[in-house]
């Protein structure tokens, strides 16, 4: 027995250490990962700041000189797209499906580095911004993603642990937290990181996914303010007559949103046509002839089709201002021509935007005593269900953005209703062109697992 019981104290400091040295991993481990997402909340929100000032800017421009109407949004995006190709590869179009390919990549042990790096958030912030100066109908929503996405991937490098936290989990919660940032809309980051870029959660993920959005939302909240992105919406009570509204904004924006997402994918189908073939071998030109085309359709429009949207669409929303009829077709065009271009930026605010233009008319036409606001909203939600094919992430975003709780089941049933419709005429937007960032063996066992986890959907 004398000489067991030192044996047994040897093991029990030995238990002690290690029990100490766990602690300490999971500590440095946390304390990275919240500087990290406290970080990366700042970047969004700064980047938020950044894009609403290019704006500003080109309007000021404009008012002071109308020629730069014309002169900006050709020399703007080609100068845009040279600087993306020479210094910023990978920063192009909107972040979204270069996070959703980075996430698979990362799961099979590949590099993701050309998809997800701090130079990439540096270029789309630095060049996204310098796009808005020339009035490009993008958004920073999108772009937001794949700036948090980046930031969180580098942390793992300084975890004390690397096994601690897969790198993947590290590019889905970035990524959910740059929605949440963004439009400062906790819950609807949640829904996404579910609906759009995992379509799965695992208990070892949510921890960290939680944590990162919470931080990333506080830090946004203290730069930008607590609040909500079109204000606050007051309806009153709504009864059995916003069924006929429902259907009609569902059905409509989820065949304008598949049409929408068909031609995105245009360049992604038809790689071989001429047209394309010629943007791959002059992408400068390319952005110039489709600047002229912009700077044409935003003369056509006075001036609404230019920039995110955002100004135009809350203005809507507060009964402010109206729009002329053909306005959702114009701003329709001029983000799908910016889209074309490669510059870096997203569809998420130019979607609402064409959402609103919709809704507008459909009000004034069809449904003048149903409420302008509600179809407004229906429509925004509707058309964001159908181009993302993510109902629910569309329905709470609409509902955080404009502070109304009590329209979610209309939302709700309005962005089904367009999923619907839009899932039998066109694939998912983001993953179908996420597959262009992925090898073919990836790509094939992607569409496979998308296949079991996402099944074609069997009625509304």
């Amino acid at each position: 027995m004398s000489y067991i019981a030192p044996q047994w104290r040897r093991r029990d400091r030995r238990l002690v250490l290690l029990h100490d040295l766990i602690n300490h991993f999971r500590w440095r481990t946390r304390l990275t990962l919240w500087l990290t997402a406290a970080l990366a909340g700042l970047v969004v929100a700064g980047f938020a700041v950044l894009s609403e000032q290019a704006q500003h800017a080109f309007l000021r421009l404009v008012a002071f000189n109308p020629l730069c109407a014309w002169l900006l949004p050709v020399v703007v995006p080609m100068l845009a797209v040279w600087l993306t190709r020479r210094y910023f590869p990978g920063s192009q179009g909107s972040g979204i499906p270069q996070a959703i390919a980075a996430i698979r990549l990362s799961s099979e042990r590949q590099p993701v580095h050309q998809l997800v790096s701090l130079r990439i958030a540096l270029g789309k912030i630095l060049v996204g911004c310098f796009g808005l100066l020339g009035g490009i109908s993008a958004g920073r929503e999108g772009p937001s993603v794949q700036v948090a996405a980046s930031i969180m991937h580098a942390a793992h490098r300084w975890l004390p642990h690397g096994r601690a936290i897969r790198p993947q989990d590290l590019i889905l919660a970035g990524s959910s937290a740059g929605i949440a940032a963004a439009f400062n809309t906790p819950l609807a980051g949640i829904v996404f990181a579910v609906e759009e870029m995992g379509r799965r959660l695992e208990s070892r993920t949510s921890g960290v996914l939680l944590s990162t959005i919470i931080l990333s939302g506080l830090m946004a909240i203290s730069l930008l303010g607590n609040y909500s992105y079109f204000g606050s919406l007051h309806i009153p009570a709504l009864s059995s007559a916003i069924v006929t509204p429902i259907i009609v904004c569902g059905i409509g924006c989820g065949l304008l949103g598949a049409l929408f997402s068909r031609a995105m994918l245009w360049p992604q189908r038809y790689a071989g046509c001429r047209l394309w073939r010629w943007r791959a071998a002059h992408p400068v030109r390319f952005a110039g002839l489709c600047g002229l085309l912009l700077a044409l359709m935003g003369w056509l429009s006075g001036g609404s089709s230019f920039g995110s949207g955002y100004a135009a669409t809350s203005h809507l929303i507060d009964g402010s201002a109206t729009l002329p009829w053909h306005a959702p077709i114009l701003r329709f065009g001029a983000t799908l021509v910016t889209y074309f271009m490669g510059v870096p930026g997203g569809i998420f605010a130019p979607s609402l935007a064409v959402g609103a233009g919709i809704g507008n008319d459909l009000a004034s036409w069809f449904f003048p005593l149903a409420g302008q606001h509600v179809i407004i909203a229906l429509c925004m939600a509707s058309f964001l269900a159908a181009v993302t094919q993510a109902p629910l992430t569309s329905a709470i975003i609409m509902m955080e953005m404009i502070d109304n709780h009590g329209m979610v089941i209309s939302l709700m049933a309005a962005c089904v209703l367009a999923r619907f419709i839009s899932a039998r005429i066109s694939p998912a937007l983001y993953h179908q062109l996420s597959e262009g960032f992925m090898p073919p063996s990836v790509r094939q066992d992607e569409r496979r697992v998308r296949a079991q986890i996402d099944p074609p959907p069997a009625g509304p």
